[in-house]
């Protein structure tokens, strides 16, 4: 019997067409479906597909059984499809260059590159004594793919780092421990997915606990900070931050986070690196390998994930 694959490009019809049993089927988002896609029992979204209607399509393929993302976000499939479907992750692909920008951010704040580039433009000479990642204290808020990914870059730089986790471990604390965890730590880096748990986790008083000019890094999702929150810690100049995500996503023109003081902000691009989707296929094609030899994939997403 063969499956038939739904592929959003050209890399996706490659990898699924080395896969006995499979049958690749383009489409794009937005225009008609080709013949046949509504055999379809496999979805592969868009990278970074974050559209209202990619969940419409999934929730229109009458014999649809999986959806694949090429991603590790997953918030908002999560309760959206019919029951039976299921949905499996791309995590293991993008760790590495998300755990590469949040390490380039620090570095950036610390040793003041963002100022420099200023300077340089201005043609001003500012040669001064700057701050550094060496020996700092860094708190990571999960202990999935991205956070060991990341503590293991972090570890040459003589770094102390800590994973926070949902239930505490051998090698990670627990989420309960994370208010006297906090002012303890230098930069604080968000890397969990979007969930009922975490909606809104930095808010006010997560932000007061952290230590005097901490660095909150969030690779995370926009939606896991209170954006006025951290804006009146930005503003009072106590806190300093490196943003990968906001909210609202994309963020507006007008929005006062683009001039907030003590702020690095990067387009939501921590996993857009060359080679991004020949990552994700690399997992997606072993996941879709595995449902077709009848086996679980292995990042199912099980309710609230």
């Amino acid at each position: 019997m063969t499956v038939t694959v739904l592929v959003p490009d050209d890399h996706g019809f490659e990898a699924i067409s080395r896969l006995e049993g499979a049958r690749p089927l383009r489409y794009t988002l937005g225009e008609p479906l080709p013949a046949g896609a509504d055999e379809a029992e496999v979805l592969v979204p868009t990278f970074l597909a974050g559209r209202p209607e990619a969940v419409e399509l999934a929730r229109s393929l009458p014999k649809l059984r999986l959806v694949q993302l090429l991603t590790a976000g997953a918030e908002i499939w999560v309760g959206k499809l019919p029951e039976g479907v299921m949905i499996s992750t791309g995590r293991g692909a993008h760790g590495a260059s998300t755990a590469e920008w949040a390490i380039t951010g620090l570095l950036s704040v610390y040793r003041e590159f963002t100022g420099f580039a200023v300077a340089q433009r201005e043609h001003r000479w500012t040669q001064h004594r700057t701050d550094t990642l060496h020996g700092k204290r860094i708190l990571i808020i999960g202990a999935g793919d991205l956070a060991t990914e990341l503590r293991r870059m972090l570890e040459p730089f003589d770094t102390t780092v800590e994973l926070v986790g949902t239930q505490a471990r051998d090698g990670v604390h627990g989420v309960d421990e994370i208010p006297d965890l906090l002012p303890h730590f230098d930069a604080v880096v968000l890397m969990v997915p979007v969930t009922a748990a975490t909606i809104g986790m930095v808010d006010a008083a997560f932000l007061a606990r952290m230590a005097d000019d901490a660095i909150l890094v969030n690779a995370a999702r926009g939606p896991v900070v209170r954006t006025d929150d951290l804006l009146a810690e930005l503003r009072s100049g106590r806190l300093r931050a490196i943003l990968d995500v906001t909210d609202p996503e994309p963020l507006p023109a007008g929005h006062p986070l683009w001039d907030a003081p003590g702020l690095l902000l990067t387009p939501h691009v921590g996993g857009s690196s060359n080679g991004n989707l020949h990552r994700g296929w690399t997992i997606a094609a072993a996941e879709i390998a595995r449902y077709l030899s009848g086996e679980p994939p292995r990042n199912l997403i099980h309710g609230e994930y």
